[in-house]
């Protein structure tokens, strides 16, 4: 959606919106309006949209109050983007081309209004690009807004959260898309499109140089596909040259069908999304390169399709990974973790990170803990981990601690091997983490981000459609704001 500010509201566009703070409605409003709004029951909570249709100077004007909340709670920001996007749910395919937005008397700083923004930015985003056979009623025509009444600043402010949108419907499509059109190699060759022009360094590897590299574990999952795996680096320098980089790690199996191990049918299709952790690291990266970060980060992405043809590795194979500790595959549709393994030693050892966070669609155990609100997170480092809580509490991206010790580690040793890569039933996003942690050397500040409940729902939320959600992007970016740049 295009947004664009004025110094003046545009009475030329037919829908005109306005936020409302609770319990206090606009003193000039039109009788019929006040009386409407209160006949619906309308306060001006935060998320809920009053319309009405007036005559105003012999135009009729389709006018919709967004309420924007108590002023005095806590999370302001978190009503405020809300508000906005509560607008775009309403009016992304009611008809209305433009929206005219007047943000006057209800917000108080840039801030403010960018989180408006961002929230109506963020729900007007949809993927109709596969429904040809739409009806006219129900198809997306909403595509810009003009701002009037934002406080000095905004426009300047918005910019940088306008490429945080950018980050975020970038992994929403990549999520979205299916897995006959994203698959490693599309995959690579999106984000060198989308990279284009932005700064940041691609480095991808083949099939070939990972056989080379000894990634035994990674290429294990991918040779049961017709499609060759990749390695996806994309590295942004933005900070001192001389300091180490955050590095960022993501899970990319384009599509899982569990391998050997298959899974149940039933909702198999939806395992296009179990490349969430890769789609959130390249996502965040287009957000940091394209508002110049002040940062030097670098997203890695192992990308595979985990299939069952004749070749596929067998559950009781043993593979060797690039860090030379074997593992004994009990269960081919534990397939992430040894994507990952072998992506968080090639990250540390071509790039000594100062820290690491992985994302990752791992368990399905996750979702049974912390249904579809929180993402699990574990780590070896107290601080790090209070920084990514602190991000994810400020964005909406929550995150919630596991523990992670000897007592979980000892549950995948392997009687034949160094390690299996499933432990017993119980706690199995806990070993999933703990296999992972194998894998980071020199004690470096680790988090791992178990993403499997919040990349995808079927339900709407607050700043996203019935499917992708984007979640990661604007916590990492925050976290790197609030880590690399304060």
């Amino acid at each position: 959606m295009k947004i664009q500010f004025a110094s003046q509201p545009d009475t030329a566009i037919r829908l005109q919106a306005c936020l409302v703070d609770k319990d206090k409605l606009p003193a000039d409003l039109e009788p019929v309006v006040r009386a409407g709004a209160a006949a619906a029951r309308f306060t001006g909570k935060a998320g809920q949209v009053f319309e009405a249709f007036v005559e105003r100077d012999g135009a009729v004007v389709r006018l919709a109050l967004a309420g924007a909340g108590d002023p005095a709670d806590a999370d302001r920001l978190g009503a405020l983007e809300r508000a906005g996007a509560a607008l775009a749910a309403k009016y992304r395919a009611s008809g209305e081309m433009a929206l005219q937005l007047d943000l006057s008397g209800a917000v108080a700083t840039p801030e403010q209004s960018a989180a408006v923004l961002l929230g109506l930015r963020l729900r007007g985003w949809r993927h109709d690009a596969y429904r040809t056979t739409l009806p006219d009623d129900q198809k997306a025509t909403l595509d810009s807004a003009v701002v009037s009444g934002a406080p000095e600043g905004t426009a300047a402010l918005w910019e940088v959260e306008a490429s945080i949108a950018e980050g975020v419907e970038f992994t929403k499509r990549l999520v979205t898309e299916p897995a006959n059109v994203i698959y490693p190699e599309s995959f690579v060759a999106a984000c060198r499109e989308r990279f284009a022009g932005t700064g940041v360094e691609i480095t991808v590897l083949d099939e070939a140089a990972m056989r080379e590299l000894g990634m035994g574990a990674l290429l294990g999952v991918a040779q049961g596909s017709a499609r060759p795996p990749r390695l996806l680096a994309i590295r942004w320098n933005g900070g001192a040259p001389d300091q180490k980089p955050l590095a960022f790690v993501g899970k990319g199996v384009t599509f899982d069908t569990g391998g050997i191990s298959i899974k149940p049918a039933a909702g198999m299709e939806d395992m296009k999304w179990d490349m969430g952790g890769a789609a959130a690291v390249a996502g965040t990266m287009l957000a940091l390169a394209l508002r110049k970060a002040r940062a030097n980060v670098v997203g890695v992405c192992g990308l595979v399709e985990n299939m069952p043809d004749g070749n596929a590795q067998r559950p009781g194979d043993v593979v060797t990974t690039m860090a030379g500790k074997t593992v004994e595959v009990i269960n081919t549709d534990a397939e992430g973790r040894l994507v990952l393994c072998d992506a968080l030693t090639w990250t540390q050892r071509t790039y000594s990170p100062a820290r690491i966070v992985d994302l990752a669609t791992l368990t399905g155990a996750i979702i049974i803990s912390l249904g579809h609100e929180y993402a699990g997170m574990f780590s070896n480092d107290d601080d790090l981990a209070g920084q990514l809580d602190a991000a994810g509490k400020a964005t909406g991206d929550k995150l919630w601690r596991f523990p992670i010790g000897p007592v979980y580690d000892k549950m995948i040793d392997s009687p034949i091997a160094d390690m299996k890569n499933v432990g017993p039933r119980f706690g199995g996003s806990i070993t999933a983490a703990q296999f992972l942690h194998r894998f980071i050397e020199n004690d470096t500040p680790w988090a791992h981000l178990d993403i499997a409940g919040t990349v995808w729902t079927d339900k709407p939320g607050a700043t996203w459609e019935r499917g992708a959600t984007g979640f990661g992007v604007r916590l990492l970016d925050r976290f790197v704001r609030d880590t690399c740049e304060g």
